[in-house]
Parts: structure tokens; sequence; C-alpha cells
């Protein structure tokens, strides 16, 4: 079992694309995976012929062997056939990545959760992200006629039907009513939700964030009249046209080249700073968040930015994003200000020293040189901290150095 993210501990194996003692080349697609963050198609690292050791819907701890590619077909089948109901399953426990293997197979990977077989036993026919929202809507696949290739079930049939009034009730997991008797109490009757595997990492991620991290929070207040003023004048010059949001990661991106600490890590006791400045950008998913990562954010350009944030925030909320872009950030940006939040606090993703929180830019009263008063539109910044390795003065240091470029923003087409 690869890790295909930072926060992943387990996978679930959704569908195997080839079949036992098939050919397999390197950079072939190979198997559906379910991480704690996407559906992802894994590819093959090297040429040979499969041996399948964990079957459809087996989820299994990094490390495990869920696979191996063999020298010949007829090894790869007797192999197989070792994994047979009657002979006993490989374990399944975490084993180091670089497990002794023996010369003739390699190990390849694996992946994560799939819809269930059809009542015949043979497996429906539909695409990973079809799977996921069918499942987060409640909807049978098995009542579903697909439009894609060979009548496979795309992500638009399943919509479609979670649309129709007769669909399933939209409910990401089984609903049980406490209590079952029928009395409902002074609350009513309670349904019981199972979070998904992404929930309950997430949930997991964000307890042990607040309980192990000594965090605190300083604010600022950006006048951004210019910067809102420099994205009209690149509205028919810039495609796509840098967001605020862009304009923020820019900014921040800058300032992290003065402040090694901001861009570091506290781990196992040591510091640890980073050469590259890698922003990650929370990203509301389908009941989740998802916070890919902008690389080398200090190095791109405002337009190379706002490409890479579209293309990125898409394939969060379509389930396509690539394991790479969900790891390696080293700072996090997470902006409210499009849903009308002047001001919030947002919690450390962890092992990164920070992460800012970015309001909605308010029209305000500002008293100007002379006493005179204008109205200007003012924008809140709150960085969330470690105090492990980021102290107050350097994070509000790193703040102004934020400010600054937001409220002279020819410094960010430098």
């Amino acid at each position: 079992m690869p890790r295909l993210s930072d926060s992943m501990e387990e996978g679930t194996i959704i569908k195997w694309l080839k079949q036992p003692g098939d050919a397999v080349k390197a950079g072939e697609p190979l198997v559906d995976i379910e991480t704690d963050k996407a559906t992802i198609t894994y590819e093959a690292d090297d040429s040979g012929f499969l041996r399948i050791l964990a079957q459809e819907g087996a989820t299994l701890a990094i490390g495990s062997t869920i696979a191996s590619l063999q020298a010949d077909a007829a090894s790869a089948l007797a192999a197989n056939g070792d994994t047979s109901p009657s002979a006993p399953p490989e374990p399944s426990a975490a084993v180091p990545a670089a497990a002794a293997q023996s010369p003739s197979s390699t190990p390849v990977v694996s992946a994560t959760q799939a819809g269930a077989p059809s009542p015949g036993g043979n497996r429906i026919k539909a695409s990973p992200v079809a799977r996921r929202i069918a499942a987060e809507l409640g909807i049978d696949l098995a009542t579903l006629t697909g439009s894609g290739p060979d009548g496979r079930i795309v992500k638009a049939d399943v919509v479609g039907a979670g649309d129709a009034p007769a669909s399933a009730p939209k409910l990401s997991a089984p609903a049980a009513l406490v209590p079952s008797d029928g009395a409902t109490g002074a609350k009513g009757a309670v349904a019981i939700l199972e979070p998904t595997r992404t929930q309950q990492l997430i949930a997991r991620r964000m307890a042990s964030a607040k309980a192990t991290v000594p965090e605190f929070q300083v604010t600022v207040e950006v006048d951004a009249e210019e910067a809102l003023e420099l994205r009209e004048q690149l509205r028919n010059h810039a495609s796509p046209l840098p967001s605020v949001n862009d304009l923020v990661i820019k900014a921040c991106a800058l300032a992290l080249r003065a402040f090694p600490n901001v861009n570091g890590a506290y781990v196992d006791g040591h510091f640890e700073r980073y050469s590259r400045v890698n922003v990650g950008v929370a990203v509301a998913g389908d009941g989740t968040l998802v916070v890919p990562t902008v690389f080398d954010a200090d190095l791109k350009s405002l337009v190379e930015i706002a490409a890479q944030t579209r293309a990125l925030a898409g394939q969060v909320r379509d389930g396509t994003v690539a394991p790479a872009d969900l790891s390696g950030g080293t700072f996090t940006v997470s902006n409210l200000g499009m849903l009308g939040v002047a001001r919030f606090t947002a919690v450390i993703n962890p092992p990164q020293a920070a992460i800012l929180a970015v309001g909605a830019a308010t029209p305000k009263p500002v008293v100007g040189a002379g006493g005179a008063i204008t109205v200007r539109r003012i924008m809140e910044m709150t960085i969330s901290a470690d105090h492990r390795i980021v102290y107050g003065a350097e994070a509000a240091e790193f703040l102004g150095a934020v400010r600054k470029r937001l409220e002279k923003p020819a410094l960010l087409l430098l």
C-alpha cells in the first residue's frame, strides 16, 4: 500500500484495472485507490505480470503488500491461485515499504474503497468518482444505466439520478434513528451518520493539532483598496484573472522567503526549514476539506498561480486531484472572504508551522492624513502559529510583510 498523501494512514482498494496474470507495463493505470483525501488511479512502477494479493474492498495500512509483479504469466496465475479461499491470505498488517522481496517479484500498490459487487457477483462498471458520489447520495449503482464506454456508470449518471425525485435519500452513510421505539425525546428523532474515511481523518488530525500544538493567533487589518484596483486593471489583460486569494498566496510566498521559521515546522523535537516555498490552499470539497499545494509559489507569476489554483480546486471537487498535489505544503492559506466572513481563526495543518485565515474586504471608515475620513475596503488576516518554532514578534513581522505587499501590489509583479 503506497503513501499517496502526507496524512494517509491506510487505503482501500476500489478496483483493479488489470486482471491476475495480465502483462503490466510501467506507467500503466493499475488500480483505483481511495485515500483519506481522494480516489486516485495509481500507475504501475515497473513491468511484469500481475499477481494480486489484496482483493477489491480491502482496507490496508501503508506498507502492506497488495500485489507483486512476476516474471511470467504462469507464475503470476499460480501465485494468484495461492490466494484462493482455501489458502490463508497474505498478512495485511503494515510492513516497511522496503521489506525484503524475492528477486523475481516487485511490490506494486494498493488502493481504496470500492462500491459493492452486484447481487449476481459481477462487479458493476462505474468510475471511482461515480462510486464515491453514489455512496454519499445513498444511490444503488445497480439501479442505474451507465452512459460511459461499455455501459460504465459515470459521474453524470449518478448526479442525474440524485436530482430525480425518486432517488434515494441523499445521506453520506446509512442512518439510524434513535431511539428506535418511536419516541423522539426533546431533540426529536436523531439520525446517526457514519463519517466518510476523509471526514474521520480530518477529525483526528484537527483534534490532534488542537491538543498537541501550542498555537497562538495574531490579527492585522490590510487596506485592500489598491490590490482590488490592480485586479481590475488586470481584468482585460490576464487570463485567468487572478482572484484576491491568488494575490494573498503570492504575497505570502514572497514574505515566506524572509521568514524561514514560518516556512518550516517543529518535528520530533527539532526544527525543519524548507528551501522551497509551497503554499497549500484550503478547498472545500464534497463534505470534506482538502489542501492542494501550489509548489514554488514565490517563483510563479500571478497568472500562473491563478491558473493552478483553479485547476486544483476543480480536481478536488471532482475527486481527480493527484496525490503529489496533496503533499509537500510548507504553509497554508484559508480564505472565507468569498462567503462574507470578516474574521476567523484557522487550525494549523500539521506539521506546518502556521496557517493564514483571510476574511472579506469590507468597506470601513478610515482616518487619513490631516484627519480626513475616507471609506476604504479593509481585509482582516489572522495567522495561527506554532509557538514552538514561531514566536509572537516573528508572526507579527511576517504579517506586516504580507500586508506591505498587498497594500503596494506592484511588489507582487516583480
